[in-house]
């Protein structure tokens, strides 16, 4: 089975978490880029508001696809030790794509939010949403700092998550919610018929439409 698009991922999506439309204070949050478009359609499903949860991979030497380790926008880490091990990554190298990350989420907090605030975590059903889970290091930053925000509760959802990437985050997150979670997983975009590259631009009108939507 394959997605079409990211819209049509998001609303297969949207139709396994329908127990949640009508949740109070339900808070749906995006991964940028692509996990924002598939956000959108659910949080349209569900009437809830969206915003960004903002966490960047870090990828491994030669290899940033690979992720080693993941980044929040608060500044919390996560390092998967076994495979820096195994890599024998240099920790000189950690900290310097760990400044890279900072920078760049830093970017895209102004260029998303503009003079928007984050919408508060505290005590609201927060829904994190990406296109697609493979070794699940970006969602997982993701959780572990909203976890630090006092969510109610945490839920992870994706279209498309890698079966081994489960149990990580099941030790983040309340419920964990997917269309397919195949055995093999060779890579996110393999599972799609159009994973067109997202552009900041289409972050920035997706979260204006919405919030634009909420207050009319």
């Amino acid at each position: 089975m394959r997605f079409v698009d990211r819209v049509d991922a998001g609303q297969q999506l949207a139709a396994r978490l329908a127990d949640l439309r009508g949740t109070p204070n339900l808070l749906v949050l995006g991964i940028p880029r692509g996990g924002v478009v598939v956000a959108y359609a659910v949080a349209l499903a569900l009437h809830a508001a969206l915003d960004v949860a903002l966490s960047r991979k870090l990828g491994a030497p030669h290899n940033e696809e690979l992720a080693i380790g993941a980044l929040a926008e608060d500044g919390s880490r996560t390092l998967d030790e076994r495979l820096i091990d195994y890599l024998g990554v240099p920790r000189n190298y950690i900290d310097r794509v760990t400044q890279q990350a900072q920078h760049e989420l830093e970017r895209r907090a102004a260029l998303y939010r503009g003079q928007r605030r984050p919408l508060a975590v505290r005590d609201r059903v927060a829904l994190v949403v990406d296109d697609g889970v493979a070794t699940g290091a970006t969602i997982c930053a993701a959780l572990q700092s909203l976890r630090t925000q006092k969510a109610k509760s945490l839920i992870a959802a994706a279209p498309v998550m890698a079966g081994e990437s489960i149990p990580r985050l099941e030790q983040l997150a309340d419920r964990i919610v997917h269309v397919l979670a195949p055995g093999f997983f060779d890579s996110v975009g393999g599972f799609y018929e159009n994973f067109n590259q997202v552009s900041d631009s289409e972050v920035r009108e997706l979260l204006a439409d919405l919030a634009e939507a909420r207050s009319g």
